[in-house]
């Protein structure tokens, strides 16, 4: 068999470097996903930077820990302790004490992720002036980065101030150093210092009413220094998914190339069978081949892969998708992953498609080598069915009980794959007809060039499933996952539409921390309009003894909060809540009204409130409602106004704008955002690095099935010499010939595209229904400009890859004529 199997690859070399390139190309992204995902597991290790060259670090409590049965459960609090005045008059007794305030700053000119701090600390990171002299005055700074010189004047969000100094040192951030007495008031609350002591008795007088930080763990006092893990968890759910799509493609397209590879040897077959091949035999034949080819292909592949992965961390790095220390790294797992996934699938789709070729008579296998006839069997029929049932009765249970599961970007992304498999294994059924609806009319205009296009391709039910697969696979993907994106936008932007009622919605400046008290009481005192002024906090609940979560809060007053907001309220009355009480969403496990529930507040605080509405789930932006109360040092973030009269809404933005604080002072640039832009500013469309992120995934996926496309025809076009010989013999010129190529492979494109928009729909439609059934009200978007632009690439790739074997099949057809 094997002698049998190394004769048949030299005679078939088209056909198998076909299958060769499929493979390859679907082992490279398996391996290319794994490395990825590989290296997004482990971070480097961070050593501190802003406080390298600190003694000690104190800091506040930030950290919610409650004993469990099952251990104990922690979560960083909403709102961290400050360090207690009687322990920093404690500690100013051992040493010098420096307190740290962090605050973002935006300037003019200046980086995005500009942050303020008093000057004190600049000698914690260290920092040495380059030029210039230390801030003295309330107006005066010192600068790190490049970006800007001594002398130069800046306006930020609190005023003009003068660069006095520069600084060099470690890379950490670009920062503005201001006086301490200025940072202080521009950052009043400090959660965190600096003594110049001995770690032992700083732990003496501090004991257990702050965290102590020494060593290594002063990296805990940067910001942000959870950074590297959230960085990891978002990549890993980026290529976690990047990897499942690719995967599914890789193997659907490559199953689908074996499949029809062996599908057009069944003149060959036959043959064997009629020279006395046992079905065995032609079975391990085939199964020889299919390993030839899937351990080279699969090789090569792993090759391709190992040298792809790391431009793909260029580009996720360049694109902002992964932090700039991320790199492929070194890692084994993925290779052996691609490589025996590649061989065990040219293997089933090999086997799986020799099995008819061998069961059959030889008789019977030389009259199915000129006509499709039976293309789907019992086994595929059984298949395809019970793979579409799945999907509609796990829909159906989902829709049934947990619909907000559908809005989850796993759901969303995983579903259409078994759609697609579904109707790619029941396509033989669907192809005839929708193939001869395509061509009904072209069929009736004079010329037989559209008949020869229907019979074709009605008659060639396998080569048109296998051509059309790609099609299919590129427009699912491509209106289910932007479709999909496309309606959870929409659909939050109605359900904040629906729930915002104020006509203006003010927020502080950025790093301000929020606004002050003068400010709120101004705004509250607008004439001829409902203020709602509001904070963001945040509540922890024990569900079932064992996991501690997290809910995002507001603390609000209830009775302006009815004038300037509509909440989905499923039970109880907003207008109840008060300092004992509650307003929860249908997600938490005890939402009914009047039970009082065990809840840690935003400082870590125990408490039992009284339930007093309950909200819809929604979209899963519905949260929770407090007083300010039970959100105790959580500064006002956010103001909604609304006009009490129509006619009066131009007087009150004028007011509002009036009680804002002026140009140069502290707040200055806080920002009025009617209704509309409100909601366009914070539904998701903004989130760029979500969009880039599953457009890459699609992009990747699409760029592989685009290359099977040409592959898959081009070896469909190669085994109609006889065919294409026969049009000529006929009277049709080359250039006839080739337009019919073209146009059959312009209908084979529409029917995937088809069956494509026929699947996203689908998908679309279920999702359509979680979001009525959690009372969200929206339209479905298909994204028709990227379906067509998807399926119009897909016409482009057809009909070149068809015309060009064509015409190199034709050549060779013409010389072998004359040659003989």
């Amino acid at each position: 068999m094997l002698s049998i199997a190394l004769r048949g690859l030299r005679s078939r070399w088209i056909t198998f470097v076909g299958s060769f390139l499929a493979l390859s190309l679907g082992v490279a992204m398996i391996a290319v996903m794994g490395l990825a995902l590989a290296s997004s597991l482990d971070a480097p290790a961070r050593g501190p930077e802003r406080f390298a060259a600190a003694p000690v670090v104190v800091r506040g409590q930030d950290t919610l820990r409650v004993p469990t049965p099952n251990g104990v459960r922690t979560r960083r609090l909403a709102r961290p302790h400050v360090v207690p005045a009687h322990v920093v008059a404690a500690l100013r007794r051992l040493g010098k004490v420096t307190q740290d305030r962090s605050f973002t700053v935006r300037a003019e000119g200046g980086p995005r992720d500009l942050a303020g701090h008093p000057w004190p600390t600049a000698a914690f990171a260290p920092y040495e002036l380059s030029a210039g002299r230390a801030p003295r005055a309330a107006d005066e700074v010192a600068a790190t980065g490049g970006w800007t010189a001594v002398g130069r004047r800046v306006r930020t969000d609190s005023g003009t101030v003068r660069v006095v100094g520069t600084l060099r040192g470690p890379d950490v951030e670009d920062a503005l150093f201001y006086t301490d007495t200025r940072a202080s008031r521009l950052a009043p609350r400090s959660t965190q210092l600096v003594v110049d002591a001995e770690a032992s008795a700083v732990r003496k007088v501090v004991g257990g009413r702050a965290e102590i930080l020494t060593g290594g763990e002063r990296r805990l006092a940067d910001a942000d220094p959870d950074r590297d893990a959230e960085a990891l968890t978002a990549l890993n759910a980026l290529f976690g998914t990047a990897g499942g799509v690719t995967g599914f493609v890789s193997v659907f397209v490559v199953a689908s190339t074996f499949a029809f590879t062996v599908a057009q040897r069944r003149r060959e077959f036959g043959l064997l069978r009629v020279a006395g091949a046992t079905p065995g035999q032609v079975r391990r034949t085939v199964l020889a081949e299919a390993l030839l080819v899937g351990v080279l292909a699969s090789a090569a592949g792993c090759a391709l892969g190992g040298y792809a992965a790391p431009h793909l961390a260029e580009r996720v790095v360049d694109g902002g998708l992964a932090p700039a220390w991320f790199s492929v790294g070194d890692h084994v797992w993925p290779y052996q992953l691609a490589f025996w996934t590649g061989l065990s699938v040219a293997l089933t789709g090999a086997a799986a498609a020799s099995w008819r070729a061998g069961r059959t008579g030889p008789a019977e296998a030389l009259r199915e080598a000129s006509v499709d006839s039976g293309t789907l069997t019992r086994g595929r029929l059984l298949c395809g069915a019970a793979l579409l049932g799945t999907a509609v009765v796990t829909l159906a249970l989902t829709l049934l009980t947990e619909p907000g599961d559908l809005l989850h970007r796993k759901t969303y992304v995983s579903r259409p794959m078994l759609l697609i498999t579904a109707t790619a294994l029941l396509s033989p059924a669907l192809v005839r007809p929708l193939t001869r609806l395509i061509t009904w009319l072209p069929a009736r205009l004079p010329g037989a060039a559209g008949t020869l296009v229907r019979e074709n391709a009605a008659a060639g039910v396998r080569r048109t499933a296998a051509v059309a697969a790609p099609v299919l696979v590129t427009v699912a993907l491509t209106g289910s996952f932007l479709g999909a994106t496309a309606t959870l936008s929409g659909a939050k932007a109605a359900e904040a539409r629906r729930q915002t009622a104020a006509d203006l919605v003010v927020t502080p400046a950025a790093g301000s921390g929020g606004f002050d008290a003068a400010t709120v009481r101004r705004l509250r005192a607008v004439p001829g309009a409902d203020v709602s002024a509001s904070a963001t906090s945040a509540v922890y609940v024990l569900e079932d003894g064992v996991a501690l979560l997290r809910s995002e809060a507001r603390a609000v007053d209830p009775r302006s909060l009815a004038a300037t907001a509509r909440l989905p309220v499923t039970a109880g009355r907003v207008a109840g809540l008060d300092d004992d009480s509650i307003v929860v969403n249908e997600e938490w496990a005890a939402h009914r009204v009047g039970r009082r529930v065990t809840v840690w507040l935003g400082d870590g605080t125990r408490r039992s409130l009284r339930i007093a509405a309950v909200l819809s789930t929604g979209t899963g932006d519905n949260g929770v409602y407090v007083t300010s109360a039970n959100a105790k040092g959580a500064p006002v973030d956010r103001v909604d106004v609304r006009a009490r009269t129509a006619e009066g809404a131009d007087a009150v933005a004028a007011e509002v704008r009036k009680a804002l604080p002026a140009p140069g002072q502290p707040g200055a640039s806080a920002r009025v955002f009617t209704r509309e832009e409100w909601i366009g500013a914070t539904t998701p469309r903004a989130d760029s690095t979500s969009r880039l992120g599953l457009l890459l995934v699609l992009g990747i996926a699409l760029l592989y099935t685009g290359i099977s496309l040409a592959n898959t025809l081009v070896m469909a076009t190669t085994g109609r010499t006889r065919e294409l010989g026969a049009l000529r013999l006929a009277g049709a010129t080359s250039g006839q010939v080739l337009r019919l190529v073209a146009a059959e492979a312009l209908t084979v494109v529409t029917v995937g595209t088809a069956l494509g928009v026929l699947v996203a729909a689908l998908d679309l439609l279920g999702l359509w229904g979680a979001l009525n059934l959690l009372d969200v009200r929206t339209a479905i978007r298909m994204p028709w400009s990227a379906v067509f632009a998807a399926a119009g690439a897909c016409a482009i790739v057809a009909v070149s890859s068809g015309v060009a074997a064509a015409g190199m099949t034709l050549r060779r057809w013409s010389g072998g004529r004359g040659g003989s």
